[in-house]
């Protein structure tokens, strides 16, 4: 696990597959997404490498309901009375009334492609596997949380993916509509997932035209490292790849 402060009260956090973000004001905190289940004890570790405790936490957004952003939550919550907070739909998703996710069979046609097997098996090691659930989740408004953050629809990935934008340090937060890596992408730099983890491809190719319209100069996302550039920029150097071999 490795955290980096990107902005004054910004801290992105890297484990091993997966990215969250935590974000500082001085009074409280907001978290957004949470890792896998087996990322449970990184997440209280992050936490306590920035000073702050679960008790200091105002609420949990999530970017989406995939097992590998919701996991190390669904833990967190048991214990500690954290609001967790995202769309409507997406709030569905999370209480599991349906779910969206590449699952065994997705992987099983997708083994032919270079390094998704190793994936699979580490995102396995590290709950990909176990039902998880956010039975609190739940819609509500966030511009009262620690950062200001503004929620950003950008459905595809699933059907109620949401971005946020925080305007106060020009940071963007894009969870899995635009990522910088991927254990099983060889590229680096701004790109879509490969298209077996949307939900809906062609949305998610839409989604990115939301995204390049936002003002921000630092781009937090679900997987790889953090950019800075504007998000236009990134959507360029995106769609460029689209297609490309993983």
């Amino acid at each position: 696990m490795r955290v980096e402060t990107v902005a004054d009260g910004v801290h992105l956090v890297r484990a091993s597959a997966v990215n969250w973000v935590i974000v500082d004001d001085g009074d409280a905190i907001t978290l957004i997404d949470g890792g896998y289940p087996a990322d449970a004890g990184a997440l209280a570790a992050s936490l306590a490498a920035v000073g702050r405790t679960p008790q200091d936490v105002a609420a949990a957004l999530l970017t989406h309901a995939h097992v590998d952003h919701v996991g190390g939550l669904a833990a967190l919550t048991r214990h500690h009375d954290i609001p967790v907070l995202t769309g409507e739909t997406e709030a569905r998703h999370a209480r599991r009334e349906f779910l969206e996710q590449a699952g065994p069979a997705d992987i099983v046609r997708n083994a032919w492609r270079p390094r998704v097997l190793l994936w699979a098996l580490h995102a396995a090691r590290l709950g990909a596997l176990r039902s998880v659930t956010l039975p609190e989740a739940h819609a509500a408004g966030t511009g009262h949380l620690p950062g200001r953050p503004v929620p950003v629809a950008t459905p595809g990935h699933t059907s109620g993916h949401t971005a946020y934008l925080l305007p106060d340090a020009g940071v963007l937060v894009s969870g899995d509509a635009l990522v910088t890596g991927h254990p099983t992408s060889p590229r680096t730099g701004p790109q879509r997932l490969p298209a077996f983890f949307d939900h809906d491809p062609e949305q998610a190719a839409g989604a990115l035209d939301t995204l390049g319209t936002l003002d921000a100069g630092i781009l937090l996302p679900g997987h790889g490292p953090a950019w800075r550039g504007t998000p236009a920029d990134a959507v360029r150097r995106a769609s460029r790849r689209a297609g490309g071999p993983w």
